[in-house]
């Protein structure tokens, strides 16, 4: 008994001695996204500058570690902050800032942190990022896809109500691009090598339901934030509901370039142009 206990300290002790404190500071920026086709409309980001790029910026955190997080509202009008079935949810008056501390003691886990208030109008106009705690940092790729409706967008970013019975969103991105542009992002275009375990996490920060397929290879669930009865299914089609997270392993089995898309062909277009929207493709060597 004396030593299940003295193993059971070194254990918990060892544990602790790798755990930490990681600071970070989010600015939160509105400003003007330039699609794919050059129309520009409002949009708002969590940024780790001042300067406001589409990307929300992305947390990524080991077991046991405390979130130390400061988040800057730099708009005009007040916002909020909450993270996923973490936090209650904070507002932030224009020109003001606070600050959370978050115990993460999950591994394999990933969820979503976002603006809440306004009926989700500000979580539509962009505000919506990823905070994920990988069981293997090797061969990680990253998917925050959006859907927008752009004669909508001023409205969103002003926090004004909508209609979302009505809603019908346009312009549709991964990581604050699409297609052919995401294709420049290295921590969304999946590259690795046959055999190789490729870890993708994905976050619907959007308003809309997306099905996101798979040609050429099967991936497994791994984590649901859904449903924790869908881990360890393996197929080429997920669909995936409005802020839900998403963590998927594969482990090609062939070499080639293969894509990866919304079977709704809608959200694979940008202004109704195909295929600048939801698309990508993978590369396997």
């Amino acid at each position: 008994m004396l030593r299940a206990t003295i193993a059971l300290i070194v254990l918990c002790t060892s544990f602790l001695s790798n755990a930490e404190t990681v600071h970070h500071r989010l600015h939160l920026n509105a400003g003007v996204y330039t699609a794919v086709d050059t129309t520009t409309f409002p949009m708002a980001s969590f940024n780790w500058t001042t300067t406001f790029e589409a990307q929300n910026a992305r947390i990524t955190l080991e077991s046991g570690d405390s979130l130390s997080l400061t988040i800057v509202n730099n708009d005009s009008i007040k916002h909020g902050f909450k993270i996923k079935d973490k936090t209650s949810g904070e507002e932030i008056a224009p020109g003001d800032s606070i600050h959370l501390t978050v115990f993460f003691d999950q591994e394999d886990y990933a969820t979503i942190y976002y603006d809440h208030l306004n009926n989700s109008s500000f979580r539509a106009a962009g505000l919506g990022g990823i905070i994920h705690v990988p069981s293997n940092p090797e061969g990680l790729f990253y998917w925050n896809i959006k859907d927008f409706q752009k004669n909508w967008a001023s409205q969103l970013v002003s926090g004004e109500s909508v209609n979302w019975m009505t809603y019908y969103p346009d312009y549709f991105t991964i990581n604050g691009r699409s297609n052919p542009h995401i294709n420049q992002d290295s921590m969304a275009r999946v590259v690795g090598s046959v055999g190789e375990t490729i870890t993708i996490v994905i976050a619907n920060t959007g308003s809309s339901v997306h099905s996101i397929h798979f040609h050429g290879y099967h991936a497994e669930i791994t984590y649901s934030s859904l449903n924790s009865a869908h881990i360890g299914r393996s197929k080429d089609t997920f669909p995936i509901k409005s802020m839900e997270t998403l963590i998927l392993e594969m482990v090609p089995d062939k070499p080639g370039e293969y894509p990866v898309h919304d079977h709704n062909l809608s959200a694979v277009s940008a202004g109704g142009i195909y295929p600048n929207g939801m698309f990508l493709t993978m590369l396997i060597q």
